[in-house]
């Protein structure tokens, strides 16, 4: 069973088989359209998993032809991972056609703090445009947090803050929900707050598991109006599809395909799920 644990106890739990059985119901009847503007490297992992899943997934990136394609949009997921100005204009006119619709707008802040540019893009979209569901390491979200931190590349070193403290405090100063993956994924709108222990080394060893977890999330976020509730659950079932995976894996070089035959497993067999989630308030 994944769990889905509260950052202080005492608190109610919220029995969350039936939000995740509701969400994956809600993928297959509704087929929601994500748009995506992400990672060159990782675009195909995007999309074949937005699509195991059970949504429809569009990848356009063209300034010319963003504003209309999120006006069609049930999503939209936005990865910082291979930018470019250019695409950080597109960006920004995909959000705020997004934020017109209502749709919800998923940030991942890839490389933020480990260079101006990104540093500065992340900042860009935050400030001129709603970002409904924030994501990225500890290192990215603490340098836009205003903690000193050291990412190298993508990856994050250090952060001179505990995760779950970055969470909430970005969360508030924000008012969305902020995601904050590592070893325990962390979750908070600033008011719930959900440590999420679920998935397997072999994600790690892998280069895409970390935008596929984004794109899950834009599925998820468009099958349910509580953005930190379908966070959660999006991260929590991700990382059980990491497990199911790594068990039928050799290693790296079949892991992607069996994360996508595990996602499929756990669209059509929902139960196969059980996650709880303790929900500090």
């Amino acid at each position: 069973m994944r769990q889905v644990e509260t950052m202080k106890q005492g608190m109610s739990i919220i029995g969350s088989r039936k939000s995740l059985a509701t969400a994956l119901a809600n993928m297959r009847a509704r087929r929601p359209l994500v748009h995506h503007l992400t990672n060159w490297v990782t675009i195909e992992n995007c999309a074949q998993a937005t699509r195991a899943w059970g949504c429809l997934p569009v990848m356009a990136h063209a300034r010319e032809e963003v504003t209309e394609m999120a006006g069609l949009a049930d999503a939209l997921v936005l990865n910082i991972g291979t930018l470019t100005p250019e695409l950080v204009k597109a960006m920004l006119a995909a959000a705020r056609a997004a934020n017109r619709k209502g749709i919800p707008v998923v940030l991942d802040a890839v490389g933020a703090g480990a260079t101006k540019l990104r540093t500065r893009a992340a900042l860009t979209l935050i400030e001129k445009a709603r970002i409904d569901i924030l994501k990225g390491n500890e290192g990215e979200m603490a340098t836009l947090a205003g903690v000193k931190a050291e990412v190298r590349g993508v990856e994050s070193i250090s952060a001179q803050a505990a995760p779950e403290e970055i969470a909430v405090k970005l969360a508030r100063r924000l008012g969305n929900v902020v995601v904050i993956t590592g070893e325990v994924d962390h979750v908070s709108d600033g008011r719930r707050s959900a440590a999420i222990r679920a998935g397997h080394p072999l994600m790690g060893a892998v280069v895409g598991t970390g935008c596929m977890s984004s794109s899950t999330v834009g599925c998820f976020a468009a099958a349910g109006a509580d953005r930190f509730l379908m966070a959660s659950l999006a991260m929590a079932a991700f990382g059980r599809a990491g497990e199911m995976a790594a068990r039928r894996a050799r290693g790296p070089g079949d892991f992607i395909p069996e994360i996508l035959n595990a996602i499929a497993g756990l669209v059509t067999k929902s139960a196969a799920l059980s996650v709880e989630l303790n929900l500090s308030r």
